[in-house]
């Protein structure tokens, strides 16, 4: 089981949440912090997850997770609602780069991610999201690449194979129902031609 999946089953279905979506991440700036939790400085893993609840109405949020070394549990750290983020910062428009800044009502974070395709990810995943959890306040994206706002993006890429496969199906059932339409003309064309055949006979014979 990868790092992802462990962190969905372990920290979020408990919680009767699903994970949509995770990116790996380190900070660009990092924070002065005197000791941790655990009683000294040590290295972690840093993932932020994006969830949503299975309950209705369900409700998005974002969730900061840790691994901490020589330790296979995930703990989950701050976590906000989607309603709080404010701005998602893509830094370069231009290039694949895996710099990102999140901005929400009462902090603001700096991050690099694993690597600039798994943030081009996370960002569509994000996007995606906030258009279909979010009535109002819609968090600003600012210098992101366009095919994370649209187009060439892989849910729509995903959602247009769809289409396109229901399409095709469709067609190929209209297709099949003319065929099929027809051959019942021709069945009800036989019957009628066979009944007015039986009638002419039957004159005949009387």
């Amino acid at each position: 089981m990868n790092a992802k999946s462990a962190i969905s089953k372990e920290i979020f279905a408990p919680h009767d949440e699903r994970m949509l979506g995770a990116v790996q991440v380190k900070r660009r700036t990092k924070k002065k912090i005197p000791f941790l939790a655990t009683g000294g400085q040590g290295e972690y893993l840093t993932y932020i997850c994006l969830s949503v609840t299975n309950k209705k109405p369900p409700q998005a949020s974002i969730t900061k997770v840790k691994q901490f070394e020589g330790s296979t549990s995930f703990v989950r750290r701050t976590q906000w609602m989607l309603e709080q983020l404010r701005q998602v910062n893509g830094i370069d428009p231009n290039r694949d780069s895996p710099e990102f800044d999140l901005l929400f009502e009462n902090t603001f974070d700096q991050w690099v991610a694993s690597t600039a395709s798994e943030k081009c990810t996370f960002f569509q995943v994000l996007h995606h999201t906030c258009q279909r959890y979010l009535t109002d306040k819609k968090p600003e994206f600012i210098n992101c690449q366009s095919k994370i706002m649209g187009g060439n993006s892989i849910l729509h890429s995903a959602a247009d194979s769809v289409t396109s496969a229901v399409q095709k199906a469709s067609q190929a059932l209209n297709e099949r129902g003319e065929r099929l339409g027809r051959a019942e003309e021709k069945t009800e064309e036989l019957k009628n031609s066979a009944q007015q055949f039986a009638e002419t006979a039957h004159k005949v014979g009387v």
